[in-house]
């Protein structure tokens, strides 16, 4: 295919993107939204608990990412349409379970995940600059900044975010690379030497215990998907885009594990909150406070920048098929972005950052990202579905060995999401919060379907 650039028109804009998304870009929002503070301390966590037999699990997690992967390019490029999972479930299940999908895998778990990376935030500033900073004010700032640059079109959020995750990516590879070659003094030797540098727990088989922890550095690079009618060449790039950025984000963790490993105490490792934090600063000193700033900050406004981007357009799509609010597809009439969907979040993002505790908010998140592990098994059913209702349907990637990339994709998330509670005694604390969750947002879809769109739940959408 050509190197020229193809803009498609979303339905309820006026017109295309003169210049749209490139390659790097894409790649950029791949990453950026995988590669966030709580995934870097999930990989140093994971460490220290299995060493060596860790990075077996994070290849079984890329494994099952990149089946999800694989079922979103198929999804996203038989209906390039902003609407996304709920456009695809639609198609095949229904509009009630594309609802649900959406709101529960997406909506809320942004709402509680970007507080959740905003006090990461917070800790960071106020241990690195003790007393100088107000509390919650430089999280409420950029994200206030970013907001109104999203809102001011595509070419800013693109390069907002190139900027944003290749600063990331060349701070965390400069720690773990840094970490690998350069020799530790012999205190700190003396202090990492508990960690654990064998294959027993791969050889046991021991290590599958730790793929739903290893699976969180891996989930979100579908969140290109939405902006696939502001993607140049999109079929030939979204599925290269997504694969890709799945081999960086291991070959990224793996060299940050294995750096961490020559430095940090299996204690250090799984008891502090930041640990990535401790890791810099043994590698580099106080010279590593601006690293340490760096990946932090830059880690969060990566992810906050694309999922004011995603999820807003996905809001809009759903509008667009009538299953939200008209208004969630209002288009800014000159910038040509969902600027209603995006207030929307922010301001939904905005109420919890500024009313729960840090100690409240972390089983909501785990409960609100289980649910969006629920999301991948709905893509996945929608692509199984879809194969035998519409299978003359123009599909310019096929999912290779299909249905198997499916299936182990079902049964992957249903074991993460199945063991997703880091301990024992939050276990319960999680699955009733996701209850709740599904609960309240499947209710509200229920009386939608059947009151707004007067259509049964589980009704396909027969048009094509």
């Amino acid at each position: 295919m050509l190197e020229t650039t193809k803009t498609v028109t979303m339905p309820s804009a006026g017109k295309s993107l003169r210049q749209g998304i490139g390659f790097k870009t894409m790649i950029a929002i791949c990453v950026g939204t995988v590669v966030v503070q709580g995934a870097m301390v999930s990989a140093l966590v994971g460490f220290g608990l299995g060493g060596l037999s860790f990075l077996a699990a994070m290849l079984v997690a890329a494994l099952l990412a990149l089946c999800n992967a694989m079922t979103f390019s198929e999804l996203s490029l038989m209906y390039p349409q902003a609407g996304t999972l709920a456009t695809y479930t639609q198609k095949a299940i229904g509009h009630f379970p594309a609802i649900v999908s959406v709101f529960a895998g997406y909506v809320v778990v942004a709402i509680f995940a970007i507080p959740a990376e905003f006090l990461l935030v917070d800790a960071l500033l106020q241990t690195l600059f003790p007393a100088m900073l107000p509390s919650h004010l430089v999280p409420i700032l950029l994200l206030v900044i970013l907001t109104v640059l999203n809102i001011l079109g595509t070419d800013v959020f693109a390069k907002l975010q190139n900027v944003f995750t290749f600063a990331m990516i060349a701070a965390i590879l400069l720690v773990g690379a840094t970490a690998l070659i350069q020799s530790p003094s012999p205190e700190v030797s003396q202090t990492a030497a508990g960690m654990v540098w064998g294959l027993g727990g791969i050889a046991d088989g021991s290590f599958i215990g730790l793929v739903a922890l290893a699976m969180w550095m891996f989930v979100g690079c579908e969140f290109v998907c939405p902006m696939i009618n502001d993607v140049r060449q999109p079929e030939k790039r979204i599925p290269r885009a997504m694969f890709l950025s799945l081999g960086i984000v291991f070959v990224l963790f793996t060299v940050f594990c294995l750096g961490a490993g020559h430095y940090l105490s299996t204690e250090t490792l799984t008891t502090s909150p930041l640990p990535y934090l401790d890791l810099v600063n043994g590698v580099f000193g106080k010279v590593g406070l601006i690293i340490a700033t760096v990946m932090g900050i830059t880690a969060t406004c990566s992810t906050v920048n694309t999922v004011l981007a995603a999820v807003p357009r996905m809001l809009s799509g759903m509008a667009d098929n009538g299953q939200a609010f008209k208004i969630m597809g209002k288009m800014h009439p000159r910038y040509n972005t969902p600027w209603v969907g995006i207030i929307f979040l922010a301001v939904g993002v905005i109420i919890p950052f500024l009313l729960i505790r840090p100690d409240q908010i972390i089983s909501l998140v785990i409960a609100a990202a289980t649910s969006w592990l629920l999301a991948y098994i709905v893509a996945h059913i929608d692509v199984i579905v879809l194969r035998r209702r519409r299978p003359e349907h123009r599909r310019p990637y096929r999912t290779p060995f299909y249905p198997v990339p499916q299936v182990v994709g079902i049964a992957g998330m249903a074991y993460v999401a199945a063991n997703a509670a880091p301990s024992p005694e939050m276990t319960t604390t999680i699955y009733t919060l996701l209850g709740v969750v599904l609960g309240i947002v499947s209710l509200i879809a229920i009386v939608w379907v059947k009151f707004k769109m007067k259509k049964g739940l589980f009704e396909p959408d027969s048009s094509h």
